[in-house]
């Protein structure tokens, strides 16, 4: 049966991650028929949840920072953000824990953290220190906006409009980027404390990328969090895709579930549809792909378009960030030390970003991030218990990586780790209920590049802020969106890639607008 032009002219979205979700609302709210195509039974890709024996554990994201770029999603419809999430800010931001048995809370007031860092450093400065360097981010966040964010950028010929010329102000903005420098350089510029700089590595963890190997300009995320804070949403970080594919039901957009897409459709240089794994051929007027992009291009365009497939291999190489292991922990009696985030510190940074990111082995001694949501929200778990999320960063997977075989030695490594500098030396005979989702689990289920959770690594003091751009720059109709498209990981960023590709493709006019928002 032949297809309407209302159907020919609709717009497909390939995969429902934050991404996906986002660029849906935005395309039906500025008119567009959309429809997103997702393979597995559920919407929100890692956003997802698992609930068992009375715990209630976010799967993927527990982190929610720079709100207005959610906000900026509903605003599309005229819709307030407030009237479909309820989002509790969380301050101390982090807890910290060290080797040495110290604790540093990450406040998120500067001038009341930068005096907490002179109490605990008296006479070295410490807090003029770390207010300098967060000026320094907010100049960093003020070029990124100006420059960077909200429009497709593949590199950095993409950032400066060159009608405008290039005046003395980008020259000055430029320099500030520090090209050629690394976080891990810049932060222990201004933060020469060990202990601090290990914190403040930490906020480049965001984007699954080493501190070492990645460029100075991601040091604007620090300004970005202590500006608009963190952030729980009730219901956790699921309620987030389940706010957008509310709003995306109300603007009209169709959700079809358990329906993979085996190949994206070429006539020309022009994308005309996709192929579902089922057979069926659905034409559309343009996708946006928030599957991982290299995935993109190896399978879906690969024998459509083997030429587009080429060139974007050719452009440059893609590393995949790293990986993880993920402990969701149900214990019968909550640690009252912890708050909603914790960090538990690895002996030495450079010895764990060492294994993970130039090795590619598990870290001897690794960083463990903690999520103790009973605090915050007591129904994630029983009475008195806690739903503790544990996420170890990893390699992304090498061939020889056997997690079925891995995994047991590396959470008898994890939680040793917990026991000692985490200061939870019982915490076995607290645990009730327990599951894991190792790299590999990752790559198969959420069909990722190299089982990478963050998409694309942020490695390369040039160039390793960029990622391939939202609008394809080889075929007409293929836009991009999620962690390993500009601007990168994180929820925020992959919220902002989607509303980036649907703002460029609504300016290319691809397609009809043949909707109007319902209310």
């Amino acid at each position: 049966m032949e297809s309407t032009n209302e159907e020919r002219n609709r717009i497909g979205v390939i995969g429902s991650g934050l991404a996906g979700l986002s660029a849906a609302c935005v395309l039906a709210a500025r008119g567009y028929q959309v429809v997103v195509f997702e393979k597995s039974p559920w919407l929100g890709g890692k956003a997802a949840v698992l609930n068992e024996a009375g715990f209630r554990f976010d799967m993927g994201p527990t982190i929610l920072t720079v709100p207005s770029v959610l906000k900026r999603v509903f605003s599309e419809a005229g819709r307030e953000m407030a009237d479909y999430l309820d989002l509790i800010r969380l301050d101390p931001q982090w807890r910290c824990f060290f080797n040495d048995g110290s604790v540093l809370d990450l406040v998120e007031n500067v001038s009341d953290m930068a005096l907490s860092l002179d109490k605990r450093l008296p006479g070295t400065n410490a807090g003029a220190d770390y207010s300098d360097f967060i000026t320094y981010s907010e100049r960093l966040h003020r070029i990124s906006e100006k420059y960077y964010f909200w429009k497709s950028i593949g590199g950095i010929g993409d950032m400066i409009d060159p009608k405008f010329g290039f005046s003395l102000a980008i020259l000055s903005d430029v320099l500030s980027m520090r090209m050629g420098r690394s976080v891990a350089s810049t932060v222990r510029k201004y933060n020469p404390d060990p202990q601090v700089s290990q914190m403040l590595d930490h906020f480049t963890q965001y984007v699954g990328s080493c501190p070492e190997q990645s460029p100075a300009v991601l040091c604007s995320i620090a300004h970005m969090q202590t500006q608009e804070g963190i952030w729980y949403p009730r219901g956790g970080t699921r309620a987030v895709p389940e706010a957008l594919v509310k709003l995306g039901e109300e603007l009209g957009v169709e959700y079809r579930t358990e329906t993979g897409i085996a190949r994206v459709l070429v006539e020309g240089n022009r994308v005309t549809g996709v192929e579902t794994e089922a057979g069926e051929v659905i034409e559309l007027a343009a996708v946006v792909s928030n599957a991982d992009s290299v995935r993109t291009h190896r399978e879906l365009l690969s024998e459509s378009a083997p030429r587009v497939s080429r060139k974007f291999e050719r452009r440059r190489s893609y590393e995949a960030a790293c990986s993880g292991v993920v402990l969701y922990l149900g214990l019968n009696k909550a640690y009252d030390h912890l708050l909603h985030h914790d960090f538990v510190f690895s002996r030495d940074p450079h010895e764990e970003f060492d294994s993970i990111y130039r090795k590619g082995e598990p870290a001897p001694d690794p960083t463990c991030y903690l999520a103790s949501t009973a605090r915050t929200e007591p129904e994630t778990a029983p009475a008195g218990g806690d739903a503790l999320y544990v996420l170890v960063h990893t390699p992304y997977l090498r061939p020889h990586h056997d997690w079925n075989k891995m995994l047991p030695e590396y959470r008898r490594v994890i939680l040793e780790k917990l026991k000692t500098t985490g200061k939870m030396p019982d915490i076995e005979s607290r645990i009730v209920y327990e599951s894991a989702l190792t790299p590999q689990d990752i790559h198969d289920r959420y069909r990722v590049l190299n089982g990478a959770i963050y998409g694309l690594a942020s490695h390369g003091k040039w160039n390793g802020a960029f990622k391939p751009a939202n609008r394809s720059r080889d075929l007409q109709g293929l836009y991009l969106a999620g962690g390993a498209a500009h601007p990168g990981p994180g929820m925020p960023m992959v919220l902002m890639s989607g509303w980036i590709a649907a703002d460029s493709l609504d300016q290319d006019k691809i397609a009809p607008k043949v909707a109007s928002v319902r209310c």
